[in-house]
């Protein structure tokens, strides 16, 4: 049996820094990995949305995974993401991924085609008939235009006990992922995509966060999944709304150009992004400035 609680706490989706000429910055992505660890951060999440990872190519994908194991020198799980919306490309992908050192793939229903909930269940079946690998569904309709139900969620989690062992949540729908919670099989995940509402998530019984705010904040952010998840709502309310502001705020101009602006803020990062990507505005940059001046 898969040991799910792996990935039950503050995962992050991590950024891949960039230098100003547009080459991944190598030696930033370790620091940031060895920061993300150091400030509590449980697992981390390689290749996912945040990481712009449609701008880097197959062998840059690879150099990523393989900077961030170095890096994490197994101190935490990793989670790879690996998605897409033609099903072969991604069991390709998959099978041409290095197990070792990995603990988990995170994969994202897919895009533009806007499947049927049958194609849906149909395109995660075959993707779990073909790891070893737990896989963590990815719902986030604002991305892919469709929505994977819960009745699908709990389909899957059901048909693939020990493969598919939970959901990233980020449809924004509380009644659907309180749905799925009250419905999953005993030690199925569901964890925010959403850092707006990881809070009211955790409260209703889920189990985390694969965060984005988490890459700049990660100690803030830490700290307030493991008081959710604890029962310390008191403590966890005072994190959620220290960091309120910032959520609202990085997300503005989409993800992760504010995340970015955030880090570069910081003195973390370059604020770089790969096309069609763009930095945040002056107006937004300046408003995400004053806003991490509140958090020292």
């Amino acid at each position: 049996m898969v040991e799910t609680a792996l990935f039950r706490g503050a995962g992050v989706a991590m950024i891949t820094p960039f230098q100003q000429g547009g080459e991944i910055d190598f030696d930033r992505l370790m620091i940031h990995t060895d920061r993300l660890i150091d400030q509590g951060t449980g697992y981390l999440v390689v290749l996912g949305t945040t990481a712009e990872t449609p701008t880097l190519s197959a062998d840059e994908k690879e150099d990523v995974i393989r900077c961030v194991k170095e890096a994490s020198g197994g101190r935490v799980p990793i989670m790879v993401g690996v998605g897409g919306n033609d099903t072969k490309a991604v069991i390709e992908a998959i099978k041409k991924t290095d197990p070792g050192d990995i603990h988990g793939l995170l994969s994202v229903s897919p895009y533009y085609n806007r499947p049927s909930q049958e194609g849906i269940y149909q395109h995660y079946a075959a993707i779990a008939s073909v790891t070893e690998l737990p896989v963590m569904l990815y719902n986030v309709p604002g991305r892919t235009g469709s929505n994977v139900s819960a009745e699908t969620v709990l389909r899957l989690a059901s048909d693939f006990e020990g493969t598919i062992i939970g959901v990233k949540e980020a449809s924004g729908n509380l009644e659907q992922v309180m749905e799925i919670i009250q419905n999953r099989p005993k030690g199925f995940l569901v964890v925010s995509g959403d850092d707006a509402i990881t809070l009211p998530m955790i409260a209703a019984g889920g189990d985390g966060a694969i965060s984005v705010i988490g890459n700049a904040y990660p100690a803030i952010t830490s700290l307030l999944v493991a008081a959710a998840l604890d029962g310390s709502y008191d403590k966890s309310r005072e994190l959620h709304y220290m960091l309120f502001p910032m959520i609202r705020a990085i997300f503005k101009e989409g993800n992760p150009a504010g995340v970015k602006a955030a880090m570069e803020t910081r003195g973390w990062i370059e604020n770089v992004l790969r096309l069609p990507l763009i930095p945040v505005t002056s107006a937004l940059h300046q408003e995400i400035v004053q806003l991490d001046s509140k958090l020292q």
